[in-house]
Order: structure tokens, then sequence, then C-alpha cells
């Protein structure tokens, strides 16, 4: 396999990770989002133990990628790392924020111990959503890059209007993702609560979802330039529109896995969109295209890629086959007992 080859295979391999992270840990996040709707401590505890025996393998994902992009594409894993340097150690902070406050939340029964986590949970959720929005939306606009390889940015010229519009959008998106999961994980008076915040947020979801398209078409036009080469990625926005259609239309039905199974081609289709916009770039510049980080300027040597890619072929059938087993284990309505959070 050429050098060219396997830096494709690389950049299609880090996009499986990045819908396989979107997808598992968005729902997680989506429940943290979700946590205020709860009245009662029994229902706090509901919505955290529908997550409680799964959120840290969903997260598995996240570092596996993490791990594939410094060994496949280091220059642009320095770059990225660097540039959101504050915003990674924000994105680090609430990871861990979200970890302790779901395993310290019920080691006491006081009511402002409780309140103090709970708050903790949803902030938490909240800000690392936002935060992965902002990246993606900065990596869509490009980033200040020199001929160095170095972001003359700051994290405030980050925040730009594009990016945090990407992070509302990604805010909403987890949000109705997390709902149709918890929709299936619960029953009763929470259940029919949850139903009306799927409904609440797949509007919300909705405007944001068009604001950011004509945003996007209008603000950065290279994103559909790919299209005009390979006109079969056409496919990829008709299959996205389909899905965001099919999940109000589940939900009528009283069909929530098929909902939920629309909202994880909601989030397959945009990453993959996302995906084809930045191709063959990493990280673009906007100072000078001739400095963009490409999958092919980027990349490691082939022997790296190589190794990696039989090392990739052996380890990720145990990643998936760990991810399967687990969910089917804790399939079916939470049950709270002496064991759970």
């Amino acid at each position: 396999m050429s050098h060219d080859t396997l830096a494709l295979v690389w950049f299609g391999l880090l996009g499986v990770l990045l819908i396989g992270y979107t997808i598992l840990d968005g729902f997680d996040l989506g429940v943290g989002i979700l946590h205020p709707i709860a009245r009662s401590d029994r229902d706090r505890r509901v919505i955290m133990n529908s997550i409680g025996p799964i959120w840290d393998g969903n997260e598995v994902w996240l570092v596996t990628f993490g791990g594939a992009m410094f060994a496949a594409f280091p220059n642009a894993y320095a770059t990225v790392f660097s540039g959101f340097y504050i915003a990674f150690m924000l994105l680090l902070f609430a990871l861990i924020l979200r970890a302790v406050s779901l395993e310290f939340r019920s080691k006491a029964e006081h009511k402002l111990w409780r309140g103090v986590w709970d708050t903790g949970f949803f902030a938490s959720s909240l800000l690392a959503a936002v935060l992965f929005g902002v990246a993606g939306g900065n990596l869509m606009l490009g980033l200040p890059l020199d001929d160095r390889m170095v972001v003359r940015q700051s994290v405030f010229e980050q925040l730009g209007p594009y990016p945090v519009l990407v992070g509302v959008l990604t805010a909403l998106l987890f949000t109705l993702h997390g709902a149709i999961y918890l929709y299936l994980k619960t029953e009763g008076e929470l259940q029919q609560r949850v139903e009306r915040w799927i409904w609440r947020a797949f509007g919300l979801f909705l405007v944001a979802y068009v604001l950011t398209t004509m945003f996007t078409l209008v603000k950065v036009p290279r994103a559909v330039q790919n299209f005009e080469h390979h006109p079969w990625l056409w496919v990829v926005p008709v299959l996205n529109v389909l899905a965001v259609a099919n999940i109000p239309r589940a939900m009528f039905q009283r069909r929530p896995l098929y909902a939920f199974l629309s909202s994880c081609a909601t989030i397959a289709a945009l990453a993959t969109l996302f995906a084809a916009a930045i191709f063959p770039n990493l990280v673009p510049s906007t100072l000078d295209p001739a400095w963009n980080l490409t999958i092919y300027n980027a990349r490691s040597s082939h022997k790296t890629l190589g190794i990696m890619l039989t090392i990739a072929l052996i380890g990720m059938p145990f990643v998936v086959a760990y991810s399967t087993i687990i969910h089917w284990v804790f399939r079916g309505k939470v049950r709270l007992d002496h064991a759970s959070y």
C-alpha cells in the first residue's frame, strides 16, 4: 500500500473514530445537559444511572482518536493542540468534572452536597458539547496558521459568531440525541417529561441547523468544493436531511428506537460533511493556502502508518466488541439498587 493510500486510510479511520465518539458520548453529554429537568432526587439518580455503566467506555473513542491523530498526523496534532490549548484545557476540566460529579454525587445524602454535583454534571456536559462545536467551527473557517505551523490566534478570537453558532448547534444536537436515549431508558412521569423535551430540543436544533447551514454556505464557500469534484458526496446531505426529518416522524409513530437510530445517522452525516468540507486538509490556513496542513504533508512515515494500520486492524474490533457488549448488557429501563449512583 502506497504512502498516499495509507494517509487516506488513516483520514478515514479518524473519521470513523470521530463518528463513534460523537454518537456514543453525544448522548452522554445530552443526558447531562438534560439533568436539570428532574424534579426529584430519584429522577436525578435515574438520569445519571441511564449512562452510569457506559459513559467511561464511550470516552475511550475520544482517547483513541487523539492517540491515532498523534501517531498518524503528528504535525496536525501538535498544531491543533497548541492552537486550542486553553480550549482543550477547559474541555479536559469539563470531562474531569463530569466524571467526578457522577462518582461523588451519591457519596452523601446532604441536599447541598448533591446540588453542587448536580450543577457540576450539567455545566460540564454543556461546556464540553459547546467546546467541541466551537473547535469544529474554527477548523471549518480555517486558522491563522503560519509557515512554522503555529496558530496566531487568541482564545477570544476563536469565539467568533460562526464557531459559537456551531457550538450551539452541537449542544442542541447532543441534547436531542440524549433526550431520545433517555426516553428509551425511563418510564412513567419522567419519561413523559423527557418526551416533551424531545420536541423542544428538536425545534431548537432545527432552527440552529438551518441557520448554520446558511451561514456555512455563505461564510465557508470552500465547504462544497469537493462536491464539485465528487458529485456522489451529495448523497450525504440528502441522507442527513432525511435522517433529521425522520426523528419527529418516528417519535410521532411511537418508535423511539427508530428515532434514536435516525439521531445517530444525523450525527454521522454531519461528521462526514465536516470531513468532506476540509479534505484533504487537516488544519486549513487563512494566511496562505500553501501553509495548509494536509493529510499528505502532516503525515507520519510510510512505515509508521503501515505498522499502525496493522495494530488498528487488530485493536479496533475489540473496541467495537466492548462497546456493543456493554450496551447490550445494560439495555432496557433503568432500575435503581444499592449499587446505583
